[in-house]
């Protein structure tokens, strides 16, 4: 993989910061101190620097695929990318890939001609006031059913609308609506862009805050299409989706006092107000495919105030998102032909083996687990399945028309056959065998309604895996991350799912409730902590609970994978570094990042992972072997009391 070893070819450790006070700076201190951000980012790191290698894989390969046999899924993704890279062609056409979807718009003058429109226009990808996603049903994990939940909103989340520290971005999305309502020659521009920002301030107000739509309980709510009539009449939209008759006979609504609201706002009388709210929708979802005047205006808002990035990305590094985005699957195949090691496969299920049996030992020596809940754990803990490279059996796109002369086209039915492909599940049984990530992606993933885990070609190169590098480095790079997957299986979420995908409560009342104590402790410490990028704000413990608990679980019971592997013997001392030390080094080495001010307060309000600093260093202080491995002491600022340290699976 290209430039894999590049990743760990510099030692950034910062010598005058000690490991006993910040380890994470003290590993990637001259990298921050070096102004890493690209100009077209809004945060960089680990994740990113090894994305940034994919990326450009990816692009040899579909500049490349531009010039494949005709009719051959290789020049389907080379004409996609041809559609994007067409800038003169954009140009020329400037907002006339509009004109048609602004006029049917205009032309509705019922509420159910309205309905029906949004429903028509989702099938196409143009985010409606509803989500739709299909997955197994927690309830009957062997049959697929519907989702259902809230949207409607341009700002990241409903806390956008509503707090004062966001005041400012909300004159600026005001300011930007008028901006483009004025590109598209629409009248009134200042009174449509008030029109929509009151619509989705009132629609805000019907959300469900970050916290509440992450309970897997809460929003686990099966109703019959009669029974979600009850609470927003919705016929004309679901008759304008395309959907098969029964698919939306049974759906999940995942937060109903939202739907309960949206019957409120869909009456005849704000018709207006839905009409520019969704001139304004189709508009922001097309402009990254229109002119330059539209993709600048875009930017300028999402980008640089919602992130503070200061440049756009460069075309390409655009065109190869968005053919990821659509035919992912296709490129996947070719990438994995050209970039994966079939040997990492054979060292990842040893890993995978060395982490599950850590967990076992781990489950059957809790303190504070009985015995009932142990043997249920154990028992969901051998159902994981482990999926390491790409995809068994790889995606049809056969279905998608693609014409490189017309790039929105081509984004509307690209979203269409996706879309038919989502609900033509249902039905059918449940495929077992399917990825929601594409093997380019530097990630992983736990599902709990498959009880697996999932680790994608592109993120097993340094600095998180390497054949060649010791145990001590691997099991705290890409066996923490392993174990972090695995963890999710047992977070304060995905404990709530049984070894074959079904939410149901397994524990014992009393197990849960020591579970939950010792979970209020971590939310307790992560509420206290404030990122140097937002120091007026603090992370929002609840919120961040699942991941954190999977960073707590990951890291120390790859701590004690390793010790399995070392099998008694001592660790070998490299370069003066000991074993224990390079485990953790390692550990903050995979977590280096950095994020721009405005980026950093998004991600407080909507994201479930705590920033990067916290995901190391306060994962550390609550391990005993790091303060070992260091001689981390009382009066060291990462010194943290035996009695306050947290420790859960």
């Amino acid at each position: 993989m290209n430039g894999a070893r590049d990743v760990m070819a510099r030692d950034d450790r910062d010598p005058a910061i000690r490991p006993q006070d910040d380890l994470f700076r003290h590993v990637n201190g001259r990298w921050l101190a070096s102004d890493p951000i690209p100009a077209d980012r809004a945060r960089y790191g680990t994740f990113d620097e090894l994305a940034d290698g994919a990326e450009r894989d990816v692009r040899a390969i579909l500049e490349e695929s531009r010039g494949a046999a005709p009719g051959t899924e290789a020049r389907q993704v080379g004409d996609l990318f041809a559609s994007f890279m067409d800038e003169e062609l954009c140009e020329q056409r400037g907002a006339t890939p509009l004109v048609a979807t602004l006029a049917a718009i205009d032309a509705v003058h019922t509420r159910e001609e309205f309905v029906g429109l949004v429903g028509a226009l989702e099938r196409e990808g143009l985010a409606g006031f509803l989500q739709l996603f299909v997955d197994n049903d927690p309830g009957d994990p062997e049959r697929y059913v519907v989702f259902v939940e809230q949207a409607g909103l341009s700002l990241p989340d409903e806390s956008y609308y509503r707090e004062e520290h966001f005041a400012p971005v909300r004159t600026a999305f005001l300011a930007h609506l008028e901006r483009v309502f004025a590109l598209t020659g629409l009248s009134d521009a200042p009174g449509r862009a008030a029109r929509v920002m009151d619509l989705e301030t009132r629609i805000a107000a019907g959300h469900w805050d970050a916290v509440r739509s992450r309970d897997q309980s809460a929003t686990y709510n099966l109703r019959t299409w009669a029974q979600v009539r009850a609470l927003v009449d919705l016929d004309a939209w679901r008759a304008r989706l395309g959907a098969p008759e029964q698919s939306l006979d049974e759906v999940v609504v995942r937060q109903p006092s939202f739907a309960e609201a949206l019957g409120g706002l869909l009456v005849d009388g704000e018709l207006p107000a839905w009409r520019d709210w969704l001139s304004w929708r189709v508009v922001a979802g097309l402009s990254p495919y229109l002119s330059s005047a539209f993709v600048e205006a875009h930017f300028d808002f999402f980008g640089r105030t919602l992130t503070g990035a200061p440049t756009q990305r460069a075309r390409w590094k655009r065109a190869v998102g968005f053919v990821n985005g659509a035919m992912g699957e296709a490129v996947g195949r070719l990438y994995v032909e050209r970039h994966f090691r079939p040997e990492a496969k054979a060292r990842m299920d040893e890993l995978v083996g060395h982490l599950i049996e850590a967990y076992r030992q781990s489950i059957a020596g809790l303190e504070w687990m009985g015995p009932a809940t142990r043997e249920r754990a154990l028992a969901k803990l051998a159902t994981f399945t482990p999926k390491i490279g790409f995809p068994v059996r790889w995606r049809d796109y056969s279905a998608l028309e693609v014409d490189p002369g017309d790039l929105v086209g081509n984004v509307r039915r690209a979203a269409a056959v996706e879309f038919d492909r989502q609900l033509g599940k249902i039905g059918r049984p449940v495929d077992r065998d399917e990825w929601f990530m594409t093997p380019q992606t530097v990630n992983a993933y736990y599902n709990p309604g498959m009880n697996e885990i999932v680790f994608p070609a592109a993120i097993l190169q340094p600095p998180f895996f390497d054949p060649a590098a010791d145990d001590a480095t691997n099991f705290g790079a890409i066996g923490a991350v392993i174990g972090h997957e695995i963890g999710h299986g047992f977070d304060d979420q995905g404990s709530k799912f049984d070894g074959v995908g079904r939410l149901e409560d397994w524990w014992e009342t009393a197990d849960r409730e020591a579970f939950e104590a010792r979970a209020a402790r971590l939310i307790a410490q992560y509420d206290e902590l404030r990122p140097a990028e937002a120091p007026d704000q603090h992370v929002n413990g609840a919120l961040t609970i699942g991941e954190n608990i999977g960073d707590l679980g990951g890291l120390g019971i790859a701590w004690r994978a390793y010790q399995i592997a070392l099998g008694g013997a001592p660790a070998p001392e490299i370069d003066g570094v000991s074993g224990a030390q390079r485990f953790f080094l390692a550990w903050a080495r995979a977590w280096r990042g950095a994020s721009r001010p405005a980026e950093a307060a998004r991600l407080l309000a909507i994201d479930p992972h705590s920033p990067a600093e916290f995901r190391c260093n306060q994962i550390v202080r609550n391990l005993d072997a790091y303060h070992e491995a260091f001689g981390v002491a009382v009066g060291d600022r990462a010194w943290l009391d035996p009695a306050e340290r947290v420790s859960i699976w």
